[in-house]
């Protein structure tokens, strides 16, 4: 949630900001209310020290023979108008809340406007791949020639939008995410395996609520009100809401592996079927929990993390910095790291690396004490360390042979029982 403060000082700089993210902003309205907001909190305060002047004088008023039951009746008309306008701030406060918890988090001031047109790849890996003397296969007749996804068995079961991984798919599917948890064991973050079933606050906490609502599987007769979580991030970033933490606890370093839920499934694009965007994905996230001045620091660990993954798998990828609105809903700054897939041409994200600076910690109250005892919001990041549903397909394309097998990276191997290459199976 952005800062009402800053909102307040700052209005044309917020409005300009989010422009940026291609929202419209007019904060007159919010403005008018802060005005109000100041006005009743001054005649409250007014009203309860004069109350307890009038209170502090009945004694006096006593021995001096006066009219304490005037006094009594003043006192009690004083406390009955601040009711009323107490409950009036509580409605402002209310609506200011509402107001801004809708808002989208602030870009970094370095980052450029506009949607995804206007990302900009600043670095490469890899060459992409050539195929001579053979014509290469897209991922979903590699996976069905080599018996690693049944699609087909998938659709049955589930519906569009499914797969299903049998043999030594699943068994390379598992290898991708051993893969990743030991580097990140390796790296010292710690291992959390969360609930998938996660109340209404979570979803608030994480931004994407109220805002994304309709956009998560909610699960019905639930009282409170559940969903199926759609990242790892949204668990991750709860852990410690409503927690005031000690600057020498920070930062905290979680990962976590979990399927992930979406309602938004890519079926109804041709150049996106198979694994590249289904109901249901493997993914592996990394979060952090930091100081503001760590912030930084934790942002380019992640991307360096992120990127040695998929370096470690010898994939083609780009480094993108996203603009400012192609960043989602409650993140101040963004990179993707998208994999080449030779069959489409293109390179899709497999990774998104974002800080929401203090965004998140506002809704879930996560602060944490300085050294001279001064409290502050936390900032929180997330990374995918990585989600395996175009990694696979990426691998699968890249290292293709002209005979239809496809060379298991290295890094993998041990997790595949010294498999080192995918051949077609006999029908």
């Amino acid at each position: 949630m952005i800062d009402a403060k800053l909102i307040e000082s700052k209005p044309e700089y917020v409005k300009e900001a989010l422009k940026k993210k291609l929202w419209d902003f007019d904060p007159e309205p919010l403005l008018k209310m802060f005005v109000k907001r100041r006005e009743l909190l001054k005649e409250v305060e007014a009203n309860k020290a004069e109350q307890n002047r009038l209170s502090k004088s009945v004694p006096q008023v006593k021995k001096e023979g006066g009219d304490v039951q005037a006094l009594f009746a003043k006192v009690k008309a004083l406390a009955a108008e601040n009711k009323d306008k107490e409950t009036e701030l509580d409605e402002i406060e209310k609506e200011i809340k509402a107001q801004i918890e809708v808002l989208p988090n602030l870009p970094d001031d370095d980052l450029v406007a506009g949607g995804k047109e206007n990302n900009k790849p600043f670095y490469h890996f890899g060459k992409e791949p050539t195929f001579d003397g053979f014509t290469p296969k897209d991922h979903v007749e590699l996976a069905e020639s080599l018996g690693l996804i049944d699609y087909k068995r998938g659709a049955k079961i589930s519906g569009t939008g499914t797969w299903v991984y049998t043999n030594l798919g699943a068994r390379l599917e598992w290898a991708l995410v051993n893969y990743f948890i030991s580097c990140h064991l390796a790296d010292g973050y710690e291992m959390i395996l969360p609930p998938h079933i996660l109340n209404e606050q979570s979803g608030y906490t994480a931004g994407q609520f109220p805002k994304f609502k309709e956009d998560v599987f909610w699960l019905e007769g639930t009282e409170p009100k559940k969903f199926i979580l759609p990242t790892a991030e949204t668990a991750l970033v709860n852990l410690h809401r409503d927690e005031v933490l000690s600057e020498d606890d920070l930062p905290k370093k979680y990962f976590a592996y979990t399927p992930c839920y979406r309602k938004e499934a890519g079926s109804y694009r041709t150049e996106e079927r198979g694994m590249i965007r289904g109901y249901q994905f493997n993914k592996v996230e990394m979060v952090q929990y930091t100081t503001d001045d760590g912030s930084d620091k934790a942002f380019d660990e992640l991307v360096k993390k992120a990127q040695a993954l998929v370096e470690g798998l010898g994939l083609c990828y780009q480094l993108d910095k996203l603009a400012a609105g192609d960043c989602s809903h409650s993140m101040a700054r963004t990179y993707d790291i998208e994999v080449w897939i030779p069959s489409m041409k293109i390179y899709k994200e497999v990774s998104s690396v974002s800080n929401a600076r203090d965004y998140q910690a506002r809704r879930g109250m996560i602060r944490y004490k300085d050294k001279e005892g001064k409290m502050h919001f936390c900032h929180t990041l997330n990374g995918s360390g990585l989600a395996t549903s175009r990694i696979f397909p990426a691998l699968l394309e890249q290292n293709q042979q002209a005979d239809g097998s496809v060379v298991i990276p290295e890094v993998l191997r041990p997790f595949m029982g010294g498999i080192s290459v995918l051949k077609p199976i006999k029908k």
